[in-house]
């Protein structure tokens, strides 16, 4: 790790670089230190799941895809189970059941201490400690943690990242002329969404 957030710094300072694991960080690595390759198969000695998630198109495709009925990465696979740190936080909450105004997520993937209150999510990746409000639509979209959605949106086809606050009745994805006046707004049309581009500013917390 301590190699690691080393060579990331290095990077970021370097103002000729691409900022790109594949193109500038190993082979400058595999320079100045010792580096190993291994063949990544799966159990038929066939090249096993991989996706370059460098671009914010390729990003949230590969985060889409795990909405499928049956994904090629499947994340429930206890054969191959992923061990990775883990946000203690209690379950998601799906909110209201009356009509109009019902909690529901459909072909989506909601992380622990997420709040889906009278909002319908649909195909997205709701990453943990995520609050969606009534009367809002989240459609393909990928949502990261501890975003706050208030109520009456649309957001599709977009990324929000970390600590984002949405204010009731915002759209995003649905009018990209509109979109690029604050946005980033990939040639594929997902839109990204910052606390920056929305003027806020993000107190990091431990998680």
């Amino acid at each position: 790790m301590e190699f690691l957030t080393k060579v990331l710094i290095e990077d970021a300072e370097d103002n000729n670089s691409d900022h790109d694991f594949g193109k500038n960080i190993i082979p400058k690595s595999i320079e100045n230190a010792r580096a190993y390759a291994y063949p990544y198969l799966n159990g038929k000695g066939e090249p096993a799941y991989w996706r370059d998630v460098g671009s914010l198109y390729s990003y949230w495709k590969a985060n889409i895809e795990l909405c499928d009925i049956e994904p090629e990465l499947n994340l429930y696979n206890r054969d191959w189970p992923i061990w990775t740190y883990q946000t203690q936080s209690p379950p998601a909450k799906f909110a209201f059941d009356d009509e109009g105004r019902r909690g529901q997520a459909i072909d989506s993937l909601v992380a622990g201490g997420c709040i889906i209150s009278g909002a319908k999510v649909k195909r997205s990746v709701i990453f943990f400690n995520t609050q969606i409000e009534t009367g809002t639509y989240v459609k393909e979209s990928v949502i990261l943690p501890k975003v706050r959605i208030g109520k009456n949106c649309l957001l599709q086809r977009c990324i929000v990242d970390k600590g984002t606050v949405i204010p009731d009745g915002f759209q995003v994805g649905v009018d990209h002329e509109e979109d690029r006046k604050r946005f980033l707004v990939t040639d594929e049309g997902i839109v990204l969404v910052t606390p920056g581009m929305m003027n806020q500013r993000l107190h990091y917390e431990r998680d």
